[in-house]
């Protein structure tokens, strides 16, 4: 072969592989595109509403900080939250999110692209879904090769475990946190396989934006510790992990502790201590690696032993003082029922009460993660065949995700993303190994073939049905993701939707009608008493004050709530004026079938009211029949059916007909007629009653306008 034809083949070559950079480029860019579009399906259907309850705070926090500015949001006391007793807002969240919001609405004024903050928060999520896939495409390529990357993003791209978290008008933490997270684990991946001080600075900045946007971030500061563990434990342990791990854990330790919220808890909590024990774990197997090679084997032996005994008495030592002296803060609650599912149950209802902090059932891992469910251990088992420093980490990963979900139904968001990866990485070694044996691709010669028909005789034919079934399986589960998507993550909590008998929507949109009504009718002082599920919305829409929302961080204050929801209209009425109530809200299903109302949710409240001494005296055995059933028909326990939760939902509601056939006062979601119906309302008025009674509003009448009754 001439030099022309050599230059012709290298220019063919490097044209081919051109070629193919720019496909997996396209289909990289088509997975952020698809990302990003089918998160669009809420505002498609309604308008730019913001979804759930978490939301609309983060929603008004981020509205304050781009109006007043960092200063003052960092300083800005919350007086209509927590009447009486207010809320200090920098120093008691994760501002990450409420800043990268707001640096995006002022970037995009300062180039003249006129936009509210309401829609910046609205597609913020969508947009940090299309970076998710990429930084899963260079995580995966790190972990095995580009095919698996693009195989990772595009499944990603389109989980419904991650959409549910990540879908437009989801203006959570976990919105930009899942991004964050994975942006962590891949400049650690490259620390550890590099051992450079540039990629472990740049993982500690990313774990310090991992630290500002969601309290999930102890997760990475014990896996990380756990995965260098695990490389000394496994003989793997090596001058790259200690300048990895230490600059990690330093810088990262430092940075994350002038978030205000977090300040010294990583150097004084039980979280955080597994990461400084392995930090110092570090600094002694390095000191030990030196003096290794300065001794011989058997000087080395006796001083090592010496070495041991003397620091782990010393460790054990300083443990048992700072435990004793409360230095170290004990476990959360939530971290402890990680550990025991039934322990929030048995201790803390506040925490149980939480339908995100449920026992994931089977069928949400098939619903979430599909056909992933089915490739995640394939993608083990090939990590486990090949294993690297890279591979034992996300080995650790996928093992403690899968146990935690399964404690946590919200941490299915955790397990979303190391389901992609290591399903990208199954599919893409199935396809790697069976495409090579279709003859189409691959052409040998007639000796080779008929060596191999010989040993392997059906070859392109199982190869044909393998490749082909995996391709429809794809399909499969892409065709699952959108109608997960556009049926069960795409309507916001606040605008409810239902279909008639002739097909035709209906939509309820009594929660705003109401808020509104709130924010028109009623004095900007006034004080209003719900349950803590609807507290952001309230101050967020109708700008009133409330008594608790879903902060939850004061347990006696929600307590005394339940206690007024739970007793007698004189009882309740006494904790109302001591609490300076002016109007009560509740939220009553009855009506439309709507099964997320107050009375479906009144045992907790019951519970969390007998939780603290105040209320030793409302006992949950009490609501319940003789048989031990909650009902709220004439069967029902009289302490029920004169609380004050049960009147305010069910006033007026014994004279209404809601099904042909049925009499009136017929409960559509407990599907009974209630048993108490005649009754009036002594202390409290009914101000405002929303179109679908969904929302009821009753105002607490003054003292001197109860009358004789009371």
């Amino acid at each position: 072969m001439g030099p022309e034809a050599k230059v012709l083949g290298l220019l063919g070559l490097q044209n081919v592989a051109k070629q193919e950079t720019l496909v997996k480029m396209g289909v990289l860019a088509l997975c952020c595109i698809l990302s990003f579009s089918l998160r669009l399906f809420a505002v498609l259907r309604f308008e730019n509403v913001i979804h759930e309850f978490d939301p609309y705070f983060n929603y008004r926090t981020t509205r304050y900080l781009a109006e007043e500015g960092f200063y003052s949001f960092h300083n800005w006391f919350d007086d209509r939250a927590w009447y009486p007793l207010g809320r200090i807002i920098g120093g008691t969240i994760y501002p990450g999110l409420m800043v990268t919001s707001a640096l995006v609405y002022h970037i995009l004024n300062f180039f003249h692209i006129t936009i509210e903050v309401r829609n910046v928060c609205v597609y913020l999520a969508p947009l940090f879904s299309s970076f998710t896939s990429l930084v899963t495409f260079n995580l995966t390529k790190e972990l095995k090769d580009v095919s698996a990357g693009l195989m990772s993003a595009a499944f990603i791209a389109i989980v419904p475990g991650y959409i549910s978290r990540s879908v437009a008008g989801s203006y959570d933490n976990e919105g930009i946190a899942i991004f964050c997270m994975l942006n962590t684990y891949w400049l650690w991946i490259k620390s550890v396989k590099t051992g450079s001080l540039f990629w472990s600075t740049m993982c500690a900045l990313a774990y310090f934006y991992m630290v500002s946007s969601w309290g999930g971030y102890v997760f990475l500061i014990n896996l990380i510790p756990i995965h260098v563990l695990a490389l000394m434990v496994t003989g793997r342990f090596s001058h790259r992990i200690y300048v990895a791990y230490s600059t990690v854990y330093i810088l990262g330790t430092i940075l994350s502790m002038q978030i205000a919220f977090v300040g010294f808890q990583p150097v004084q909590t039980s979280e955080h201590m597994g990461a400084l024990g392995v930090f110092g774990l570090c600094q002694i197997h390095a000191f030990v690696d030196y003096i290794r090679s300065k001794l011989s084997s058997q000087q080395f032996g006796t001083l090592f032993r010496a070495l041991m005994a003397i620091v782990g008495a010393l460790l054990s030592l300083v443990v048992i003082v700072l435990a004793i002296t409360g230095k170290v803060a004990p476990w959360t609650g939530r971290f402890y029922s990680l550990l025991d599912p039934s322990y929030a149950k048995n201790n803390i209802p506040i925490i149980a009460s939480v339908s995100e902090h449920q026992p994931t059932a089977w069928s949400s891992f098939y619903f979430d993660l599909h056909l992933l469910a089915f490739l995640f251990p394939a993608g083990l088992y090939f990590c486990f065949s090949q294993l690297t420093d890279a591979n034992i980490f996300i080995i650790l990963y996928g093992v403690t995700s899968v146990y935690f979900a399964g404690v946590m139904v919200r941490l299915m968001l955790v397990l979303a993303p190391v389901a992609c990866i290591l399903a990208g990485i199954g599919v893409s070694a199935i396809l790697t190994t069976y495409m090579k044996n279709l003859s189409v691709i691959s052409k040998p010669d007639k000796k080779q073939k008929r060596s191999e028909a010989a040993s392997y005789p059906v070859k392109n034919e199982i190869a044909t049905v393998v490749v082909v079934l995996i391709s429809f399986l794809l399909c499969v589960y892409a065709f699952h993701c959108c109608w997960v998507t556009a049926e069960a993550y795409s309507s916001p909590s606040i605008v409810l939707a239902a279909r008639q008998q002739d097909g035709s929507r209906l939509i309820f949109d009594d929660f705003r009608e109401a808020y509104y009504w709130l924010r028109q009718n009623t004095a900007e002082d006034a004080k209003v008493m719900s349950w803590w599920d609807y507290g952001y919305q309230i101050t967020a829409m109708a700008n009133r004050t409330i008594l608790v929302d879903n902060n939850t961080w004061n347990n006696t204050h929600i307590s005394r709530v339940g206690q007024a929801m739970s007793s007698p209209e004189d009882k309740a009425y006494e904790i109302m004026r001591e609490l300076d109530v002016d109007y009560v809200l509740v939220i009553f299903g009855g009506l439309t079938g709507y099964a997320s109302d107050d009375i479906n949710k009144f045992l907790w409240m019951v519970r969390i009211g007998g939780s603290t001494d105040r209320g030793s005296h409302i006992k949950e055995m009490d609501y319940y029949t003789p048989t031990g059933e909650f009902r709220v028909d004439k069967e029902g326990s009289p302490t029920l059916l004169n609380c004050l939760m049960y009147k305010l939902c069910y006033y007026r509601f014994g004279q209404v007909y809601t099904e042909q056939g049925k009499p009136t006062g017929y409960d559509r979601v407990r599907n009974v007629e209630i048993g108490n119906k005649d009754f009036e309302l002594g202390v409290l008025e009914e101000a405002y009653t929303t179109e679908h009674w969904i929302v009821r509003i009753f105002k607490v009448k003054k003292p001197e306008n109860r009358g004789n009754e009371y």
